[in-house]
């Protein structure tokens, strides 16, 4: 299944969470999410109950939209989470936190994870001082990312980095505002990670 590429707010009223889709509009109160609290379509107001199977793929669905993932992506992460020594799901979300478009969206480069993708995919961001243009490129701890020269003045970095001083950074990044550079000082423990799935349920999925 490709990447989603459709109305993203219309995603979240579907599976009613706040996915971190879109960015400034959410920050300020105007997401369709908080206006509409419900799924969209004619019959959204109606309440359903979901089955067993239902809830399980709507947590992978969170999260594959959250980290913006294709289905055959999600898939290989989980099976490498499932090779590793220790709790699945979460060994699954720090290799999802690991992905240097997430990164990218952590040191409040971009406001969103589709943006920190698009300035990856177009050659903007280096890593230890090298050009890397690949969004699922796998972080290492200690590890430099940079936006390039070139692309500081970017209005929509400026405007994101703006906002990343008001809502605050993740622990386990380092920033340099000004300079628009930071250190991935280490993979964060389940535990840090705010995101509103239940990993535990993807395995469920996956283990049928």
């Amino acid at each position: 299944m490709a990447r989603y590429r459709g109305p993203v707010e219309k995603l979240e009223r579907r599976l009613g969470v706040d996915l971190g889709l879109k960015g400034e509009r959410r920050l300020a109160g105007k997401s369709a999410l908080e206006k509409r609290p419900y799924p969209p379509g004619q019959h959204g107001q109606r309440r359903t109950k979901l089955s067993e199977y239902g809830e399980q793929l709507q947590e992978k669905q969170k999260a594959k939209f959250m980290y913006g993932v294709s289905e055959k992506q999600f898939r290989a992460l989980f099976a490498e989470a499932k090779r590793q020594d220790g709790n699945t799901g979460a060994i699954l979300i720090q290799l999802l936190e690991q992905r240097l478009d997430n990164v990218v969206y952590r040191m409040g480069f971009a406001t969103t994870r589709r943006f920190a993708r698009q300035l990856t995919n177009h050659g903007h961001i280096l890593v230890d001082g090298k050009r890397v243009d690949i969004p699922s490129f796998r972080v290492k701890a200690g590890q430099k990312i940079e936006i390039r020269e070139k692309s500081k003045a970017n209005p929509q970095v400026v405007r994101a980095m703006e906002l990343t001083n008001q809502t605050g950074m993740v622990e386990w990044v380092d920033v340099e505002n000004e300079k628009l550079f930071g250190i991935f000082t280490r993979i964060p423990n389940r535990d840090e990670i705010s995101i509103p799935v239940e990993e535990r349920l993807i395995v469920e999925l996956y283990s049928k």
